[in-house]
């Protein structure tokens, strides 16, 4: 009776490490036959949001082989590892584009990407990804409004500590009754990418492609 006890137990031992691994390679399957077309998505969409913010005459290289990694906890507070494109015009630099993280939104996360001449001037920020309330918080994203091209020819120089808050705030930005939680928490990321830009502008652009950034 123990005896067929103990070959049962071994049975569905067996059988249950069959499923795992068959689980196992199933998800490691799924994994690699859809790694790659959602990477080919997600360029994609980035390419999409670079042409809205970096005039194609700005440069002649490949934005996405020419980039470089920003790490977690850096100097740009990112809580992830992060992506910096860097764009040339006949091999020299002429911007950057950052992948930023406001922290502090409504309602999380708010995913940027700020694009920036080589000079400091804001080319433009688009919303790569936001759980901002509908038809309240949402209007920083260019779908539903054009609250986001505020930062368009914006820079250190034009404007000073003071100005990057909304007016609510004293600052020079506007913002939707009711809705302020949001654009501040946007303002604030961006002012912060200008500042990590103006102190690590020539390392950016020497940091050789698929390195981190020293900092």
């Amino acid at each position: 009776m123990s005896e067929n006890i103990a070959k049962h137990t071994i049975k569905t031992a067996w059988v249950m490490i069959a499923f795992a691994i068959v689980g196992t390679l199933t998800l490691a399957f799924v994994h690699f036959t859809t790694k790659a077309p959602i990477e080919k998505a997600e360029a994609a969409v980035r390419m999409s949001l670079f042409g809205q913010i970096l005039p194609v005459e700005l440069h002649d290289n490949d934005l996405l082989q020419d980039a470089i990694k920003q790490v977690a906890g850096g100097d740009l507070g990112n809580r992830d590892e992060t992506l910096i494109y860097r764009a040339r015009l006949n091999h020299q630099p002429s911007a950057v584009i950052l992948e930023a993280t406001a922290p502090d939104g409504y309602s999380g996360d708010i995913k940027l990407l700020v694009a920036i001449k080589a000079d400091g001037e804001v080319l433009g920020v688009r919303v790569l990804d936001h759980r901002e309330t509908p038809g309240l918080g949402d209007y920083i994203d260019i779908a539903h409004g054009d609250w986001i091209k505020n930062f368009d020819a914006q820079s250190l120089a034009k404007t000073n500590d003071e100005g990057w808050h909304v007016k609510k705030d004293g600052g020079q930005f506007d913002f939707t009754t009711g809705a302020t939680i949001t654009p501040r928490a946007v303002i604030k990321a961006v002012h912060k990418v200008l500042q990590f830009y103006q102190a690590h502008q020539q390392a950016i652009f020497e940091t050789p492609s698929g390195q981190a950034l020293a900092q």
